[in-house]
């Protein structure tokens, strides 16, 4: 299973990483909009965890790309 986690604070995200990725799941990260909108733009998941609050943008405004690029991938927001 590979896993899109969209958080800005780095050792939350981190930490999060390291759990799943001793889990086995392919885990990618992006600390803000721009990189998780470039992401989501290029590859496909199978489960996003996404912050609200990003530094340059709106969590929330991220669920317009991920209905556009990923139509049938859970989302867990954070």
């Amino acid at each position: 299973m590979k896993i899109l986690i969209i958080e800005d604070e780095v050792e939350l995200l981190i930490a999060i990483s390291n759990y799943l990725t001793k889990e086995n799941y392919i885990c990618e990260l992006a600390e803000n909009f721009r990189k998780a909108d470039e992401k989501l733009s290029v590859y496909e998941y199978d489960l996003i965890l996404l912050d609200i609050s990003l530094p340059d943008g709106n969590g929330l405004k991220l669920l317009n790309s991920i209905k556009k690029y990923q139509k049938n991938t859970g989302i867990i927001i954070v």
